[in-house]
């Protein structure tokens, strides 16, 4: 029995060190990362922002935990599988097809994967309800405010960015004032819109927005001023 698990172990061994199933396998270990690392990350969240703040009972709570993970961990292994895909054919079948080197070897090759990885994967509705998935919207958020930070930093390296403010004296003085400029407005902005269109912010941050500013005005006891929240 060992000898045959020895045997199917070496078999596979060579397959998996084979390099001309590497563009195949590379995709099952992007949708096996995606999926390893969605559930680390939604997890742990999804447990202390569940357990704290929502309400019903613990098998309702539990069911929610699994359901998020779930939604996270299932939707960063499609975009990925679905991105690697993309990534293959155009690098087998684009403008410069057999090219060696990263799975995306052209500048734009990732761009047009991670489009259509994108739409399709983040930028469908739920079929039952219509809605975007609340995690989908926090998963985009997530990437799409690292995403600007990343394109504020371009824009004044110096070499690299856009004319004038990539001047190395301009973009030192940019960089130095431009975060304190950017927390204080983004807190402003936050704050105003929680206090008059509380609504239009994503649900989690609403919550926890709520649970700290605005429980914080009524309490009957010193139990719930303490302790207890309400």
């Amino acid at each position: 029995m060992s000898s045959a698990l020895e045997g199917l172990k070496a078999t596979a061994e060579r397959i998996v060190l084979n390099p001309k199933y590497h563009d195949i396998l590379a995709i099952v270990k992007a949708a096996r990362n995606g999926a390893v690392y969605g559930t680390k990350v939604r997890f742990p969240h999804a447990l202390v922002m569940i357990l704290l703040f929502r309400s019903g009972t613990l098998r309702e709570k539990a069911w929610l935990i699994f359901r998020a993970t779930k939604t996270h961990a299932r939707n960063l292994a499609k975009f990925a599988t679905i991105y690697k895909a993309a990534c293959m054919l155009l690098k087998n079948y684009g403008a410069t097809p057999g090219k060696e080197g990263k799975p995306c070897p052209s500048p734009y090759d990732s761009f047009v994967a991670g489009l259509l990885s994108g739409y399709l994967v983040f930028g469908q509705r739920s079929r039952r309800s219509g809605k975007i998935s609340s995690v989908n919207q926090q998963i985009v958020i997530y990437v799409f405010a690292r995403v600007v930070l990343a394109l504020a930093r371009l824009a004044v390296k110096p070499g690299h960015g856009l004319p004038g403010v990539s001047e190395p004296r301009t973009s030192a003085t940019i960089s130095h004032l431009a975060w304190p400029l950017f927390a204080s407005a983004s807190w402003a902005a936050v704050m105003h819109l929680f206090r008059w269109h509380a609504d239009e912010l994503q649900p989690s941050l609403r919550s926890s927005m709520t649970y700290i500013y605005a429980n914080a005005d009524s309490w009957d006891s010193l139990r719930n001023f303490v302790w207890h929240n309400k």
